[in-house]
């Protein structure tokens, strides 16, 4: 008993000194993901906070609903922030059932950023079985949507997975560092940099973003997308 007390406190003390994420300054765009997990959010208060632009989580696997979903959507567009919907992606779940539950959801508008698929766990399937079902969803949502999706995931898993088989996606990476992620034939478009940050409105932590690019460059990934494909940004 004594040791599972003093394993609890030991925890304890290691979570409550992990330090608050800064916000990265030199960045001009800045954005946050949120879920359930951040409960219901003043929004009005968020959109004074420098935050240009917010992911909200839709869906995952070909059941499962965000429960404040429709909420985050609706005041998202209410007060004027630039708002995306991702998908957490199961994959030993058919990417085609995956791909009509998010669409089922999701109701884009004009301004909104495209769909994002968020990738991080293989699930037990094959890295050839990963990739084809990603594969299907992601045509499955861009032909609904008209608009290329955004695929979302970590350092490690996009080298141990994904590296050289979607380098036509925007990229939104996760590396909770001060030194930004680096991927070879690639760059990457959003970058989540840390998960322990505090915003006004937000009770807790909430995830921190940027954009790599101006807010012009965001307002181009935006629906509607012109035909020309999107190439390149400044590095």
């Amino acid at each position: 008993m004594k040791y599972i007390i003093s394993t609890i406190m030991l925890l304890l003390v290691f979570f409550s000194c992990k330090p608050i994420t800064e916000r990265m300054e030199a960045y001009a765009v800045h954005g946050i993901d949120v879920s359930h997990y951040q409960s219901y959010i003043n929004w009005d208060e968020v959109a004074r906070q420098n935050i240009s632009f917010s992911f909200v989580k839709a869906s995952e696997g070909e059941t499962l609903i965000d429960s404040l979903f429709a909420f985050n959507w609706q005041e998202l567009q209410r007060v004027e922030l630039k708002r995306g919907a991702y998908h957490f992606f199961r994959a030993n779940i058919d990417g085609q059932r995956q791909a009509q539950h998010y669409i089922r959801q999701v109701s884009m508008s004009d301004g909104d950023l495209p769909p994002v698929l968020d990738v991080e766990t293989i699930d037990g399937a094959s890295p050839e079985q990963l990739r084809a079902q990603m594969q299907t969803w992601l045509d499955i949502v861009e032909t609904h949507y008209r608009i290329r999706p955004i695929i979302y995931t970590n350092l490690k898993f996009y080298y141990r997975y994904l590296a050289g088989h979607f380098d036509q996606y925007p990229i939104w990476l996760a590396r909770y560092s001060k030194q930004k992620p680096e991927i070879a034939g690639n760059r990457w478009h959003f970058w989540q940099y840390g998960n322990r940050g505090r915003v006004a409105g937000i009770e807790g932590d909430v995830d921190l973003n940027v954009f790599h690019g101006s807010l012009e460059e965001l307002n181009y990934l935006c629906l509607p997308k012109p035909d020309a494909v999107l190439t390149s940004f400044p590095r």
